[in-house]
């Protein structure tokens, strides 16, 4: 396999040592705008923001500004998504549905391209009915393996030669129903045997899935680009009862550099749980 791009400079200049950033998904801010979203995130401590972006309210004007955030805010936006009621249908048996997911997930790629940022895709997205509370852990056909892994390729070859990546983030099973684990991911990133491709595990999910979250990391190992996080009740790190030590030592003893990107709920008026979270995740990471 051709070397990975880089990821994200963490390079902190005191002591020239590299470790993880801070970053969170734009719909936990509050803001009228990104640019204002990505102010107060710099004001409560963080890197970087995710961009999950309304595919309704998408235009020339906001993609300018998603251009020209870092420059405009020092915050970078190192993670981007269009979201709509389509999302997660890529693969649906509805042609139309099919291409319309596709054509979106494509309109976010070239924005990944331009701005050297990552998205993720799945095999489905949306809640499961009937829940699966007894079949879990359900494995994708030969056939459906196929069609996602041409799907998927794709997709990277749309941001190849470029720093953006796309990855594979695993969904719990009543969100998805295939693809749950990170061992079930890991073969398919595999299978595209890509540059830009690589993986983003979900602590939140992890949760559900892994017998053991941590271990789960280590296996995956430098194949992690990207990480959201969210304890195992879906509140900030720490309102849970996940293993927020052993998760970031996992981390860097893979030798993950990346984003560490909150995608979960404020739990209370996030000018007071996010500079919180900030501190209590700095402390872990030691910067």
């Amino acid at each position: 396999m051709t070397a990975s791009p880089p990821p994200l400079d963490t390079t902190d200049d005191t002591n020239g040592t590299t470790t993880m950033n801070l970053c969170c998904s734009s719909p936990m801010v509050p803001g009228s705008t990104l640019t204002e979203k990505a102010d107060l995130l710099r004001e409560w401590g963080y890197d970087a923001i995710a961009v999950f972006q309304p595919f309704a309210d998408w235009t020339p004007a906001v993609r300018r500004e998603v251009a020209q955030l870092e420059q405009r805010t020092g915050v970078r936006p190192v993670e981007f998504v269009l979201v709509d009621d389509i999302y997660g249908t890529a693969m649906s048996d509805d042609a139309d549905l099919r291409e319309r997911c596709r054509a979106m997930y494509r309109e976010s790629a070239s924005v990944c391209a331009e701005i050297g940022a990552v998205m993720e895709i799945e095999f489905e997205y949306g809640a499961q009915d009937p829940l699966p509370l007894f079949d879990v852990h359900r494995q994708l056909s030969a056939a459906q393996t196929d069609a996602f892994v041409e799907f998927y390729v794709e997709m990277l070859d749309l941001v190849a030669g470029t720093d953006a990546r796309v990855l594979l983030e695993p969904i719990n099973r009543y969100e998805s129903g295939y693809l749950n684990r990170v061992s079930d991911n890991l073969r398919i990133i595999e299978a595209v045997d890509h540059p830009n491709a690589g993986l983003l595990p979900d602590l939140f999910h992890m949760s559900i899935e892994e017998s053991d979250p941590v271990q789960a990391l280590r296996d995956a190992g430098d194949r992690i680009v990207h990480v959201h996080l969210g304890d195992n009740n879906r509140l900030l790190p720490g309102d849970g009862h996940l293993d927020w030590p052993g998760i970031i030592d996992a981390l860097r003893d893979v030798g993950y550099t990346g984003s560490l990107n909150l995608e979960c709920s404020t739990n209370g008026d996030p000018a007071v749980t996010l500079p919180r979270t900030a501190a209590f995740l700095r402390e872990l990471i030691g910067s």
